[in-house]
């Protein structure tokens, strides 16, 4: 691979930062006191978590008792939807999701499915958008929760998520949102927003993995996560993972404050790409929404090659990028997210979506640009397929 190594893949993951590390350590091993202890050791800890549910609160526009921790935004999601469909379930067992939602909503929903629940999938366009309207169509007498997720983990599609809100307000349905893609990277105010409950997770803006939090509004029916402890107002037994709360209340502080320059930045290089990818590559298909997409996703189908064999010739050229969702990478099969979009199989095998960090730069985006269409180009000539449709373009 040489020593170049470029890392294009922030969606699936980030590196935590210097500052985040640093504000952590201290809990590993001097600062260590379990919170739930009186003593100052103990005490300490406790005063580290609330000031991190401060940070978190202010960046979401919430009070600091309607933030909750939690292992990740997997077990946020879960929470939010079991919680919600278990505590209503006296007035009713309808949920409404759509079809790109990350497999840590879909499979939820699947398994509430399995335990007498009902559950509408809604449809979306090719964009990946679905609209405030078929969310007020698929409404009904006993629906409990709406759950829609801010913006796609994979095509970078941005939901109308305040006017969805708004419909499940009127309606008096609980709305949930898993908004572990747009946290950290977009601007984000709960009350603006109409959510009930909203997802996130650390390691998606530069903190540690391991670490989420849900938001819970006020008044919100839920059930407790886990049973044992009084721990997080007792809503979530477990001795607290102090460290990892101090790094994700440091590193929403820190995106919050360099959101606007970090997505004028990341917003330049995302456009550049699209562009020369257009530009300079035949038979290609930008996936998602053109503008109401993530600053830093761009997500292409490049016809006539798998995904797979993409990805491991640009990590021969130490470039890391994914196909679909870092989640469902051992999977064989293509894209839910894709297919829902309207693409076939057999162009949805051949996905690549690049997704641009903070240390990213425009010199990155030239040497994507230098290597990228000559791997497509060799693909290609070892498919049949695409011999054929040069031959009659001659």
């Amino acid at each position: 691979m040489g020593d170049k190594f470029i890392y294009f893949d922030h969606a699936a993951t980030t590196a935590a930062k210097k500052e985040v590390v640093e504000a952590m350590i201290p809990y590993y091993s001097e600062k260590y006191g379990n919170a739930s202890s009186i003593y100052s050791v103990g005490r300490e800890s406790k005063k580290a978590i609330e000031e991190a549910r401060d940070r978190v609160a202010k960046a979401l526009g919430a009070q600091s008792k309607e933030i909750f921790f939690t292992g990740s935004g997997t077990e946020a999601d879960n929470w939010a939807i079991k919680g919600v469909a278990y505590a209503n379930k006296g007035k009713g067992n309808h949920i409404i999701t759509t079809s790109i939602e990350h497999h840590a909503v879909l499979h939820t929903c699947h398994y509430l499915e399995s335990d007498g629940f009902e559950v509408t999938y809604l449809p979306v366009d090719d964009n990946g958008l679905v609209t405030a309207e078929q969310v007020r169509e698929a409404i009904k007498p006993n629906t409990i929760l709406i759950t829609i997720m801010y913006a796609n983990n994979e095509i970078g599609t941005i939901q109308p998520i305040a006017e969805i809100g708004k419909v499940a307000r009127e309606k008096g349905v609980y709305f949930h949102t898993d908004a572990v893609q747009a946290v950290g990277n977009i601007p984000i105010n709960v009350n603006e927003l109409n959510v009930d409950l909203l997802s996130l997770s650390a390691h998606k803006f530069y903190g540690p993995k391991g670490i989420g939090a849900l938001y819970v509004k006020k008044g919100t029916k839920i059930t407790s996560f886990m049973h044992g402890g009084a721990q997080e107002r007792g809503r979530r037994a477990s001795t607290e993972n102090v460290p990892h709360i101090v790094g994700l209340g440091k590193a929403i502080e820190l995106a919050a404050n360099n959101m606007e320059a970090n997505n004028q930045k990341l917003l330049g290089l995302r456009e550049r790409t699209i562009e020369e990818i257009q530009k300079r590559i035949p038979f290609v298909k930008l996936n998602g929404d053109r503008h109401k997409r993530l600053p830093g996703n761009v997500n292409f189908s490049f016809e006539f090659i798998e995904g797979e064999s993409l990805l491991l010739m640009l990590d021969m050229k130490g470039i890391a990028a994914s196909s679909g969702s870092a989640c469902t990478s051992g999977s064989l099969d293509p894209s839910h997210v894709l297919l829902a979009i309207g693409l076939p199989h057999e162009i949805a095998h051949g996905s690549l979506r690049v997704t641009f960090g903070e240390e990213n730069t425009n010199e990155d985006v030239d040497y994507l640009m230098e290597v990228l269409p000559m791997i497509v180009e060799r693909l290609r000539e070892m498919s049949p397929l695409y011999e054929r449709v040069k031959s009659s373009a001659k």
